[in-house]
């Protein structure tokens, strides 16, 4: 079973999963549908059963507002997703058309299902399975060789050639929680107050607002504890001139490498927001839609909230319905006014 998707499925009331897992909540002994309406739990006091059988037996009573024993079918093409998603876990490399036979599905048929359920690609999915499964076992101790072939990866070049992509950094230095990582960063003035940039080797790891420099590095700090940081002025000149000169409305675009950490669903909705014009705007609901899973609107709200690299990544181009300006990492205020200049330029 997996979790992260029924907790997206729970978090958005999602109907459709509906009969193919109950959500229990352990501080109230109670169990729900996906769909129940009620406030959403702590996600660490949730656990997931397939059955109301299973719910009823380990202790827990059934709502009273969403009646999760009154189900009495199920949606026959999110349950062989499911099916799908776990023949893609236990079994190594199985090809689409495999999967297709197994479901009795037309590979085309498949891949624009399984995307528009659970929000990636089958080829995607088993990539994050993988990349998930060794850094489980990292985590748990297992050094870098056993990790790497018990999450399914033939050879450390498979495994190297998206790490950067999903990890954020090398394996290894996964391993050390980010330790020998060098960083370097500068603080500026801009039109919106402080303006810290900072970057790896391989790309910028965080562009953050402020009015304090201290709270800046501070917060660069706690999100890489481990790492060697340095104030490095000449070395982000560049990058720095063309921040500024987008916030001027001197370079609409900005197309720099990037390094930061993220999971399938938060890069999908990134790429999505990247592709939003210069001075306009989608709202949160449209882009789920656009990332084929309109149901999806808090999942993208949080993949917005979530983003450490400002302006590169657009999220201040994400509003509320009919144009509301929603929250902002950096304050409701910058994101009126990085808006209102955007339409000006």
């Amino acid at each position: 079973m997996n979790n992260e998707i029924f907790w997206q499925a729970v978090k958005q009331n999602d109907k459709r999963f509906d009969g193919l897992f109950f959500t229990c909540v352990i501080t109230t002994k109670i169990f729900c549908k996906p769909s129940c309406p009620a406030r959403l739990p702590k996600r660490e006091n949730v656990i997931y059963v397939k059955s109301r059988k299973d719910a009823e037996d380990s202790g827990f009573r059934a709502c009273l507002r969403c009646k999760p024993n009154e189900i009495n079918t199920v949606n026959e093409q999110v349950e062989k997703m499911l099916i799908a998603c776990e023949l893609l876990e236990t079994e190594e490399g199985v090809s689409l058309d495999v999967l297709g036979r197994k479901l009795n599905l037309s590979p085309s048929h498949l891949q624009r299902t399984f995307k528009k359920v659970i929000g990636v690609s089958p080829k995607k999915y088993a990539e994050r399975n993988r990349l998930e499964k060794f850094k489980s076992g990292i985590k748990k101790g297992s050094d870098l060789t056993e990790a790497m072939y018990s999450a399914g990866f033939g050879s450390s070049s498979r495994l190297y050639e998206n790490a950067s992509e999903k990890l954020g950094m090398t394996p290894r230095t996964y391993k050390k929680g980010g330790k020998g990582m060098e960083i370097i960063f500068t603080i500026t003035d801009c039109v919106l107050g402080r303006l810290l940039i900072a970057r790896t080797e391989k790309g910028i790891c965080g562009v953050k607002l402020g009015d304090r420099d201290e709270d800046l590095f501070s917060d660069l700090k706690e999100e890489y504890p481990r790492a060697e940081i340095s104030k490095d002025e000449k070395n982000l000149k560049k990058f720095t001139q063309i921040i500024l000169d987008h916030l001027d409305g001197k370079t609409p675009d900005i197309n720099l490498p990037i390094d930061v950490q993220a999971t399938a669903f938060q890069m999908q909705v990134w790429e999505e927001l990247r592709k939003i014009p210069y001075g306009e705007t989608l709202s949160y609901s449209e882009v789920a839609e656009k990332i084929g899973n309109k149901k999806a609107v808090r999942a993208v709200a949080s993949a917005c909230a979530r983003n450490k690299v400002a302006l590169i990544i657009p999220c201040h181009r994400v509003v509320g319905k009919n144009g509301k300006m929603s929250d902002y990492r950096w304050g409701t205020e910058r994101k009126k006014k990085l808006l209102e200049n955007e339409k000006r330029s």
